[in-house]
């Protein structure tokens, strides 16, 4: 009758049962919060690197350089530079205007002429403009035979082995003579190929008539040869109105097939970080966000170390290491940029009589921008681990987790239609249709095609037979057949989950109930809510289930009988599960047990009340699926 009373009774185990689901919910609330405040210092960090200015000086800066015209030719600028006339008219018009600002608009001098140009008056010209070219030797690739006594000279596409290093010209300056790249300077990759440092490099005047004449000099002495594969322009400006630096580079290659390929690179970026009071609090964001980093990776240890292997059987540990793993990424290519700023900064703003190389600060800088992008990114992410307080976000959840295999196999059979059309359109149209130029391209094009985008007239000119079929058919498969197929995966899915959820087989929202009620507690505390009874909260509770058991199709009486049940239910529950009751080992009683029979018998009613219910729900789902 002991262990009959310490059943009945419930005892410690139930007790220590509920005081674990409240630690772990409070565990959870308190990791959500924490993480709340690290994504808000975390969008603070970043946000405070982007400023609005950046957009507008890369605008202006492109607009002068790249949109400009020559005087009397409207449509030649940089960017439809197309020979290397047309190359030499943009150098000797529109870049030296664009470049050297001596005067106000009334010829009024606002400055020493010693001192560098002021581009808009407001932008500094930082050291001298560079110019270099890099060249392939003679002879890198073969002539076939037929065509030897037409053309002896061969010059390849541009590769670190094809590379000219011999001088070449006049012989005299630096113009003419090969200067052999730097340890720390970033390759460029451009359209056809991918370039090195160094080449065949000189430095401008500060002076706009010795600039001009030396590119008249270089022009009629022919520094631009049929070996020459590239030409690079590398300038810099600093804005003190904004506190940025834009680094300039514009590029014009010289591909094998003849021709010029102009491409340009904008970057705004603020070198100088910590100048006003809200640099210096973005500053004590990052102190915080490092604080934040430490703390994680010390959490994760631990939960290593207790689960060991079992640790990477679940998607938010692994998703938890990525972030930890981009957080340090972030820090070191941070620490990294302002080392390399503070060593060079100072060197480059005295140096005013030579080239400043920027570019290479500007470089690691936009790779520190890209690797922090990323990481706020995955750091969203992680918000779908907390969604469990909401039911909704519960079920996109498991409706993704459920049908996470059949996405797999219907992206597998996707990708082998894709990519077979993307070979076929490379194929057919890659020699005429820029959009298919490269397999990159075509499959980019299929997806912009997918998303209605797409350049018919072009893909029919280029093959009036193959080009509708090719169009046709790949729209047909892939938009009406495929997509719809995923989207019948999906739909399917979440019906599952919501029958589920409907006959109870769902999560406990324990999270949510609590965010609540601690919400409710804190406007009773602040005298905005009057503090509710339990009368009140048992009321509300009945009648939030009445009027979901009314929109579920239950009649009345079911209702009144279920509510009269959990009246029982509750009142057999008060008695022998009250925790006043300290000694788990007391008599059972002939009445006591009375009751307990009586509240078995409630209990096997209510068992089939339910088991009654379930049939009806399955019912329901077995005709919507037919």
């Amino acid at each position: 009758m002991a262990e009959a009373s310490r059943w009945h009774l419930g005892g410690t185990p139930k007790r220590k049962l509920r005081y674990r689901e409240d630690v772990e919910i409070r565990t959870t609330l308190q990791e959500l919060l924490l993480y709340s405040i690290f994504l808000i210092n975390l969008c603070i960090l970043t946000f405070g690197m982007v400023n609005p200015h950046m957009y507008y000086l890369n605008k202006v800066m492109s607009s002068l350089f790249l949109d400009t015209s020559v005087a009397g030719e409207e449509r030649t600028n940089f960017k439809s530079i197309r020979s290397i006339t047309d190359f030499w008219k943009f150098m000797e018009g529109p870049f030296l205007d664009g470049l050297y600002w001596d005067s106000w608009y009334n010829n009024e001098k606002l400055y020493d002429l010693k001192n560098s140009s002021r581009i808009y008056y407001e932008n500094i010209l930082l050291g001298l403009p560079r110019v270099r070219q890099l060249k392939v030797r003679n002879g890198t690739c073969k002539v076939y035979s037929f065509f030897r006594s037409l053309m002896d000279e061969c010059y390849d596409k541009y590769t670190s082995k094809n590379e000219d290093m011999a001088d070449f010209g006049l012989k005299q300056d630096t113009e003419w003579k090969y200067s052999s790249p730097g340890m720390n300077s970033p390759w460029h990759w451009g359209f056809v190929g991918v370039y090195q440092n160094g080449g065949y490099i000189f430095t401008l005047s500060k002076s706009k008539s010795e600039t001009l004449n030396k590119f008249i000099n270089l022009r009629m002495n022919s520094w631009i040869t049929r070996g020459t594969r590239v030409i690079f322009i590398d300038f810099s400006v600093y804005n003190a109105n904004v506190n940025l630096f834009c680094i300039i580079r514009l590029v014009a290659e010289f591909p094998a097939t003849g021709g010029i390929l102009t491409s340009w690179q904008f970057y705004s970026v603020k070198l100088l970080r910590y100048v006003s009071f809200y640099d210096y609090f973005i500053a004590s964001c990052e102190i915080i966000f490092c604080i934040f980093i430490i703390v994680f990776a010390i959490q994760e240890i631990k939960k290593l170390k207790e689960f060991k292997f079992a640790y990477f059987k679940s998607i938010w540990n692994w998703l938890e290491l990525l972030l930890l793993v981009l957080c340090f990424l972030t820090v070191f290519f941070s620490s990294y940029s302002n080392m390399q700023i503070y060593r060079m900064l100072g060197q480059l703003l005295r140096d005013t009589e030579k080239y400043s190389d920027f570019y290479f600060l500007a470089y690691w800088h936009i790779y520190y921008n890209n690797i922090i992008a990323i990481t706020i990114f995955f750091a969203w992410i992680k918000i779908f681990k907390f969604i469990s307080f909401n039911k909704t976000m519960s079920q996109l959840s498991s409706t993704l987790s459920r049908c996470i295999k059949d996405i797999i196999g219907f992206a597998i059979m996707f990708f082998i239609i894709f990519f077979a059309y993307a070979q076929l359109g490379f194929l057919v149209f890659g020699s005429q249709v820029d959009d298919f130029s490269t397999f990159q391209n075509a499959i980019f094009t299929q997806f912009r095609i997918v998303l209605g985008d797409f350049n018919f007239a072009g893909i029919q000119q280029a093959n009036r037979i193959l080009g509708p079929i090719y169009f046709i058919t790949f729209v047909f498969f892939v938009f009406f057949v495929l997509l719809n197929m995923f989207l019948a995966i999906i739909n399917d899915t979440y019906s599952e989950v919501k029958a589920d959820y409907s006959i109870g087989r769902r999560p406990d929202f324990q999270l949510g109930k609590m965010i609540k009620k601690s919400y409710n507690n804190a406007l009773e505390k602040l005298k905005l809510k009057k503090p509710e009874t339990d009368e009140d909260k048992e009321r509300m509770e009945n009648k939030d289930l009445a009027e979901k058991a009314r929109r579920e199709g239950f009649d009345e009486k079911e209702i009144q009988s279920a509510e009269q049940m959990k009246k029982w239910k509750e009142r057999l529950e008060k008695k022998y599960y009250s925790t006043e009751i300290q000694d788990d080992y007391q008599t059972v009683t002939q009445q006591e047990f009375r009751d307990l029979f009586l509240y078995a018998v409630e209990l096997e009613k209510e068992l089939h009340y339910v088991s009654l219910k379930l049939n009806r729900v399955m019912k329901k789902v077995s005709a919507l699926q037919y």
